[in-house]
């Protein structure tokens, strides 16, 4: 069963699904389309932010949304109001999304460290077009002892672990036609 946190449905985001997700991000999609519009002066954002959140939260039937048809509601809206050049300026933006690099790595197989990496930039760049800005990585610490096929951390561990982690960091740079940078954030287990 999935559990909907404040009422809203999931986000589908590629493969991943998204629940209890804040909204920052979406005022900042809005912030965004009415810069790009050359309307910066629009005084209704957190008046569209709000009924959005209504729709989401007591009208919309789904129970998982695409962040696509999502941004395509938005969209609709705005022409709804007499706002068709930010609609046609909405970037498409999405929650920030958390990655479980030990999963990765279990996905990857014991040793296939190529294998590994090459998964976590596939995941990144198909995130990317999606609209995610910030990702999250997990299980940096059980990622590198199961890439390794050990139970105690060695000096081998460390240096593979700042592989990842240097690799992470300079991911950030996209191979998109729109290169976007992605914030990331290391969370530590």
């Amino acid at each position: 069963m999935i559990c909907i946190v404040g009422n809203r449905p999931v986000l589908q985001i590629g493969r991943h699904q998204v629940t209890g997700y804040d909204t920052s991000w979406l005022r900042e999609a809005i912030q965004r389309g009415a810069e790009a519009a050359e309307r910066e002066d629009f005084p209704f954002i957190d008046d569209l932010l709000a009924g959005i959140l209504h729709y989401l939260e007591h009208k919309c039937p789904l129970r998982v949304l695409t962040i696509e048809e999502l941004h395509s509601r938005v969209r609709r809206m705005l022409e709804r109001i007499g706002c068709e050049a930010i609609a046609r300026t909405l970037p498409l933006l999405a929650p920030p999304v958390t990655l479980s690099l030990a999963r990765a790595a279990r996905e990857a197989g014991n040793g296939f460290e190529l294998a590994f990496f090459n998964k976590i930039h596939d995941e990144i760049e198909d995130l990317k077009m999606h609209g995610v800005e910030e990702l999250n990585f997990t299980g940096t610490r059980d990622c590198v002892k199961l890439l390794r096929g050990v139970n105690r951390w060695t000096v081998p561990c460390e240096r593979l672990h700042e592989e990842i982690i240097t690799f992470l960091k300079t991911h950030g740079h996209s191979t998109l036609p729109n290169p976007r940078e992605i914030r990331l954030s290391l969370v530590k287990s």
